[in-house]
């Protein structure tokens, strides 16, 4: 079992992270769900997915500006390679995830 990484050691990796921010009331938050878990299932080993819950994770939200949910920030080596709030089609998803890998 991998031991517990932090999320600054997460979106540092060589691999690109996708960080979804989210809040538990939010409606397309829910609706996103299904298809950043579909994401995460068909693109395994080359993206790695995290959730993060701005009401929960305040200072992260805060840290990345996030103003409204659902944002989607991916991150390669710990930079910003490309952020968007709103919902986001998957296919549109997994082209910019291959555009940094």
């Amino acid at each position: 079992m991998e031991a517990k990484k932090s999320f600054t050691e997460l979106i540092n990796s060589d691999t690109p992270t996708l960080v979804d921010f989210y809040a538990d009331w939010c409606g397309p938050c829910k609706m996103m769900a299904p298809v950043i878990d579909q994401l995460a299932n068909e693109m395994t080993g080359k993206v790695k997915v995290l959730k993060v819950d701005v009401d929960r994770n305040q200072k992260a939200a805060t840290a990345y500006k996030i103003q409204g949910v659902p944002t989607f920030i991916l991150f390669k080596k710990g930079k910003i390679v490309w952020q968007q709030a709103g919902g986001v089609p998957i296919h549109t998803l997994k082209n910019i995830i291959q555009q940094h890998s």
